[in-house]
């Protein structure tokens, strides 16, 4: 099967919390409401993706267990194709604990479980060799992290986007250099920018672009996004919505963003797409329950 995206990143079980407040050293807080989801960033892109009705399938790895069958059957239900993921009779899946408080912000704490034994001889090369986009999002784990950079080694012809996250930011811009050279698009929010170049949102991007990615896309927020391609820049406002969660809202402006690359938008209607659909998803609770079909994008 030729996919338009294939993704590859950790399968996470989301445990979301909201909580009264999300406690400091000392405090205690609330727990308001608990709900529990498949999430982790890159399959929550894939997911935004297919119900777009683009072809999709992902690159992972999941444990026999509850949580692993869980990851899996809520992919197929979304038509998200699964051929790509390992699973390991030993070990657990992963999982995320998010705690939200009512503003909408959020903490989160990672258990990697197996998606930190996945390595490159989990991957099949046939099955991502002739996707148009390989969507890549991080592990906290060195086996995986290295097992993205030996697979880039190996593809040529196919497009990159990156979605870095705090994990990956974290690791300092001359780790990441490998990968960013090869980025057809990257989807850094404004936090990660400064991380990674020490400078603000507009100057960041433009280094971003010079160390080899064709697109830089910040994610902004509540301001929306900033997205340059070395030649032209936009600053897109973000839409106005009642804030439930915002745990996701990255994953599924990626997915909006990409879609648009897919259908040959424009930088600005990309970006407008990316806030659209990220908009739709902070309107819900946990990373997928707003995510749009493309009917309803339409209609929009």
């Amino acid at each position: 099967m030729t996919f338009n995206v294939v993704g590859f990143g950790a399968l996470n079980m989301d445990k979301l919390f909201n909580v009264n407040i999300i406690a400091k050293e000392e405090e205690e807080g609330a727990v308001l409401n608990v709900k529990e989801s498949a999430g982790g960033s890159a399959a929550n892109t894939v997911v935004g993706l297919a119900r777009l009705e683009l072809k999709t399938g992902f690159i992972g790895k999941v444990a026999s267990d509850q949580e692993g069958k869980l990851l899996l059957d809520e992919f197929r239900r979304d038509g998200v194709d699964v051929n790509g993921i390992a699973v390991s009779e030993r070990g657990r899946s992963g999982s995320v604990m998010g705690f939200i408080d009512p503003e909408g912000d959020r903490a989160l704490y990672v258990d990697p479980g197996v998606n930190d034994q996945i390595d490159f001889r989990d991957i099949d090369l046939g099955y991502v060799s002739g996707t148009g986009f390989l969507h890549l999002a991080s592990f906290v784990g060195e086996k995986p992290f290295n097992a993205q950079n030996q697979l880039l080694e190996q593809l040529s012809s196919v497009k990159v986007s990156f979605d870095p996250g705090a994990i990956y930011a974290r690791k300092g811009l001359d780790t990441l250099k490998p990968i960013i050279k090869k980025c057809h698009v990257m989807f850094p929010n404004g936090i990660e920018v400064k991380q990674l170049t020490g400078q603000d949102y507009r100057e960041g991007a433009k280094t971003l672009t010079k160390l080899g990615a064709d697109i830089v896309a910040v994610k902004l927020g509540k301001q929306g996004c900033y997205i340059t391609d070395g030649k032209e820049s936009h600053l897109i406002e973000a839409y106005k919505v009642d804030v439930v969660d915002t745990t996701g809202a990255g994953d599924a402006f990626c997915a909006g963003f990409l879609y648009g690359l897919t259908k040959r938008k424009d930088l600005f209607e990309c970006g407008k797409l990316g806030n659209l659909v990220a908009s739709k998803c902070i309107a819900k609770m946990g990373a997928r329950t707003g995510l749009p079909r493309l009917a309803e994008l339409r209609n929009l």
